[in-house]
């Protein structure tokens, strides 16, 4: 008999952050959700100076432009999110009106710890990207009650830009992105090691904790999964020198 593969998702990618979340806070309170708000950030910038080695490999220069174009993932199936541009000049301003995070950590009852992934997730990677960008949000993000998630990058496209962004989106296809088996490894080592080096056994508690949680809520092949993921492809040396 063959084998199934397990394929992680965005819901467990999700409920993982989430489960990691609330028991750091539980454990720790306020130093716990210092802790985990600075997993964040570090994790964040890790998949920034993955998206830039990609850039630099291709050729290609360290602007906002490309920053939009090298992501690392996509939603699992057409209808799970709902993104675009506001508009790109002044400054490019990005949306988004459905989110799977959401919905997974709404699924599950754990918004109230969800929702710190949003607080500087998405400035983080574009910091990880180029350490001269901020991205700001516009508006309060949906897992806090905003209607919208709206983002400011801080810097305009020009008409050629946003036109060289569709190409080299359509050039690059997924050839830079990775799936949820390998996103949900990246987050559970990284937010990992931020608790531990930060609660000590705590920490180690509110891991150990968390990933009992999720093999009990998925099942423990999607836990066991995680450790199929190589270390040296979540931090490849050339983009960690």
């Amino acid at each position: 008999m063959t084998k199934k593969t397990v394929c992680l998702r965005i819901e467990h990618h999700a409920v993982l952050f989430a489960l990691l979340a609330r028991q750091a806070v539980e454990l720790c309170g306020e130093k716990g959700k210092e802790s985990i708000l600075r997993g964040m950030t570090v994790y964040g910038k890790e998949r920034g100076r993955r998206m830039a080695c990609n850039a630099r490999k291709r050729g290609d220069e360290i602007n906002t432009m490309t920053n939009q174009a090298y992501g690392e993932w996509k939603p699992d199936f057409d209808g799970q999110m709902e993104f675009g541009q506001i508009h790109t000049q002044p400054t490019l301003q990005t949306y988004i009106a459905k989110c799977a995070w959401c919905d997974a950590w709404e699924k599950h009852g754990l918004t109230e710890y969800g929702r710190l992934y949003c607080v500087n997730v998405d400035n983080a990677v574009y910091q990880g990207y180029q350490d001269k960008y901020v991205c700001t949000q516009v508006t309060e993000p949906m897992s806090w009650g905003g209607p919208r998630c709206e983002f400011d990058w801080g810097c305009p496209l020009t008409p050629e830009e946003n036109e060289a962004l569709a190409a080299k989106k359509k050039e690059l296809e997924a050839s830079c992105m990775k799936d949820f088996t390998f996103h949900t490894a990246h987050l559970r080592a990284t937010i990992s090691r931020i608790l531990i080096e930060d609660l000590g056994d705590d920490g180690q508690r509110a891991v150990d904790r968390a990933l009992a949680e999720f093999a009990e809520l998925f099942g423990q092949e999607c836990l066991d999964v995680l450790d199929t993921v190589p270390e040296e492809e979540i931090y490849p040396k050339e983009a960690f020198v």
